[in-house]
């Protein structure tokens, strides 16, 4: 054969064995590093719904772990089984608890995942129904150290936005306080404090129907079929298994009494021709939406005019302090107002 042909084949063959055998950067040291990062987020994941069955008092099962995983039951009790040589969890009592050490661990990636939410909500334009999805991925990148910096960016926050407690950098975390909303009678005047974001279809729910931590509701009406509330003008009708994952306090709430004796009306309300005076954002806008309202002049005490509806109806143009700008209906819906009796244009 072609020396030079043989040289360039060898050459090659040498080539390929580089890329795929090199240490820590050739395809089989990645392939390696990738297998030893999902089997390390498969145990933090397990740490993680082990933690959630300890706070939340439920029993734990191998098919509860494996639905809750979305895996099959061998590989759940596979994962267990690597918990319990890594001493993370123990079997006893016939079940599967936290050690000491694990528990820690849990707490650690908890905090992570929600600071992260907290981020996702003030500091960015990413949707509700992304947050969770979102921290689930950084939850396993971020170090501690890193962690701690991004709660000082946030001003160390104590909640993330579905209201769960964050613990802090020590682990501590307060006990699990309050009730469901189903377990409210009709009259009960109480306040939002939060919203379970699993499954993400029941969240996506609640989210749609504008239910937020920190809302005021009264619950006109609760049975077998149906849950309803008024809140912030409005009624909603939840199904049951939906108003399960609302948390409410063990007491009932004056504020939410008050709150619905007082009722406000939301830029959505306005009709043409009307004008209307900002009594604020609702808290339940955030981040990017909440900065960009307020960069067009959306702020407590402007005058806007509803002007011109497009021909779907959505979005609607308004006159804010001299421009035309256009909302969309749910954008609309997060401005409070008050209708203006007598309105003057301002002087340009």
């Amino acid at each position: 054969m072609n020396p030079i042909l043989l040289l360039i084949d060898g050459t090659l063959i040498l080539i390929l064995l580089a890329l795929i055998f090199w240490p820590e950067k050739g395809i089989w040291a990645r392939i390696r590093e990738a297998r030893v990062r999902r089997q390390r987020i498969l145990l933090e994941d397990t740490l993680k719904q082990l933690y959630d069955h300890e706070y939340y008092q439920k029993p734990v099962s191998i098919a509860s772990l494996a639905g809750a995983l979305n895996l099959s039951q061998e590989k759940t009790t596979r994962a267990l089984q690597s918990l319990a040589q890594l001493k993370l969890a123990v079997f006893s009592g016939g079940q599967w608890h936290l050690t000491a050490e694990g528990r820690g661990y849990a707490l650690r990636i908890l905090r992570i995942h929600r600071l992260w939410e907290r981020y996702l909500a003030d500091e960015t334009g990413v949707s509700e129904a992304e947050w969770h999805r979102r921290a689930e991925k950084r939850e396993h990148d971020l170090t501690m150290d890193e962690a701690d910096r991004l709660s000082e960016t946030l001003g160390y926050p104590v909640y993330d936005p579905h209201g769960d407690p964050i613990p802090n950098r020590f682990g501590e975390l307060p006990p699990k306080s309050g009730r469901p909303l189903t377990a409210a009678q009709p009259g009960t005047h109480t306040t939002i404090v939060h919203l379970e974001d699993e499954p993400a279809i029941l969240f996506e729910q609640l989210s749609a129907e504008g239910l937020y931590p920190g809302m005021a509701v009264t619950v006109l009406e609760n049975n077998d079929e149906r849950v309803v509330i008024k809140g912030e003008g409005k009624k909603i009708t939840l199904a049951p298994v939906v108003a399960a994952n609302i948390t409410i306090p063990v007491e009932e709430a004056k504020e939410a009494e008050e709150a619905e004796k007082e009722p406000f009306l939301t830029l959505a309300d306005v009709r043409e021709g009307e004008a209307a005076e900002v009594i604020g954002i609702s808290p339940q806008c955030r981040g990017m939406q909440r900065r960009r309202l307020m960069d067009l002049g959306i702020l407590p005490g402007s005058v806007i005019t509803r002007e011109l509806e497009s021909m779907g109806g959505d979005p609607v143009a308004y006159n804010v302090r001299g421009a035309l700008i256009a909302l969309r209906r749910d954008q609309a819906r997060l401005i409070r107002v008050k209708i203006k009796k007598e309105h003057h244009e301002p002087q340009l």
